[in-house]
């Protein structure tokens, strides 16, 4: 039957109605995009320290001393709000046909890769925090001794011999891991002595839980970190101008993130084989969380640089404060004599009180930092898993069914 003027005219304005709600979605798609990035220059802008010459009225910021403790959890914080919002973006009530297709079959396997490859670090950096909280303890063990009264020679000679130990492990090559492996295995070992009975329990719990399990593996003796960040780094390549699906910004912007967040997190912890650390990697200067990301890597190469020419233990504000105050307190056991001079005695007791607060930090802020580590670690697994699961699907659907 032929088509009269009124069924045209139906079908013209059912073809309107449809091309409108598909340009509506497009277009709150391209906002939900840019509203990503935007959070993602927000976030990491607020962790670059406030300059002291800036008269603007922006509410103050949480002025933690930059690479502390402290700051390294809002970092983590930073992370795990990007990663929230990105896998909301671009996985969550998504076609998974999407994700077959140009950019997208070259970017996800990519953003894969690098998750794998971040959970390796944040095994390495988990080991690392056991190192530092051992630091911590032999720096107590000095305090304590220095703080006894009266002050005499054995309570000097037991305070050098802790402080002579965290320094000589302070000291050490990042590639030298057999003390840091005592160190770490001796930390451990409490957890192990429990008996049979909560061995077992243990076992049981971590076959429940495989991913819990992981986080106690070690690294392989041949694993490098440096090298890692460096895989990590180099396949970060912006997208082309013509790339067909807006989709590929946020997971460059996610990808970046990746890689920032564990290298500032290798520059700031002892881990494996750190010699060689990139101090830059390329970054967009022309998107506005780029700048932001910019301002930090280039505060945080200007610090590894230092510790790669001095050879201290990392960027972190606690560790390079605890080194120094370490080196004084030792110049002080070196040469004291009883009964101690009052006025050395004074100015050694500044040292002192000055390591108290350094352990106070640590107490408060390493056991913290470790469980958010874990928490980044699980969150990796869980979002890569996700993934796995929507190309799964994708392979069924392309699998033709047998008749």
């Amino acid at each position: 039957m032929p088509m009269t003027d009124n069924q045209g005219s139906f079908l013209n304005r059912i073809s309107i109605r449809r091309n409108q709600v598909t340009s509506m979605d497009h277009e709150q798609e391209l906002e939900d995009l840019e509203l990503f990035q935007k959070h993602v220059a927000e976030r990491f802008l607020d962790l670059v320290p406030n300059d002291s010459s800036s008269t603007t009225d922006s509410p103050a910021k949480d002025q933690s001393p930059l690479f502390s403790i402290s700051w390294y959890r809002r970092l983590l914080d930073v992370f795990l709000c990007c990663e929230a919002e990105f896998k909301a973006l671009v996985l969550i009530g998504r076609d998974p046909v999407q994700f077959s297709k140009p950019p997208l079959d070259r970017l996800v396997p990519d953003i894969l890769d690098r998750s794998i490859k971040s959970l390796d670090i944040c095994n390495a950096v988990t080991h690392g925090l056991e190192l530092v909280r051992h630091w911590q303890k032999l720096a107590q063990i000095a305090v304590t001794a220095f703080e006894h009264k009266p002050m005499g020679d054995g309570q000097v000679r037991r305070a050098k011999k802790a402080l002579n130990t965290l320094l000589t492990s302070m000291m050490l090559d990042d590639k030298e891991n057999n003390y840091h492996a005592k160190v770490a295995e001796r930390t451990w070992s409490f957890g192990r002595r429990s008996g049979a009975a909560g061995n077992n329990a243990a076992n049981n719990k971590d076959r429940t839980n495989g991913t819990f399990r992981s986080m106690s593996w070690s690294v392989a003796k041949s694993w490098s970190a440096s090298k890692q960040i460096q895989a990590m780094a180099s396949t970060l390549v912006a997208p082309r101008g013509g790339e067909p699906t807006g989709l590929a910004l946020p997971i460059y912007a996610m990808s970046t993130t990746f890689v920032f967040v564990m290298w500032g997190l290798v520059a700031a912890i002892p881990c494996q084989e750190r010699t060689g650390l990139l101090t830059h990697f390329t970054m967009p200067r022309n998107l506005n969380w780029g700048q932001s990301m910019i301002a930090l890597q280039e505060k945080v190469a200007e610090e590894w640089k230092k510790k790669e020419k001095k050879g201290t233990a990392g960027v972190l504000d606690e560790l390079q404060k605890m080194e120094k105050v370490a080196q004084n307190l030792v110049d002080f056991a070196e040469n004291y004599q009883y009964p101690a001079d009052e006025e050395k005695t004074e100015e050694v007791m500044v040292h002192v009180a000055e390591m108290s607060e350094i352990c106070r930090r640590m107490e408060n802020g390493l056991v913290p930092l470790q469980q958010q580590i874990r928490e980044v670690f699980h969150r990796i697994v869980r979002s890569r898993a996700e993934v796995l699961d929507v190309l799964d699907q994708i392979g069924k659907m392309s699998t033709p069914v047998p008749y």
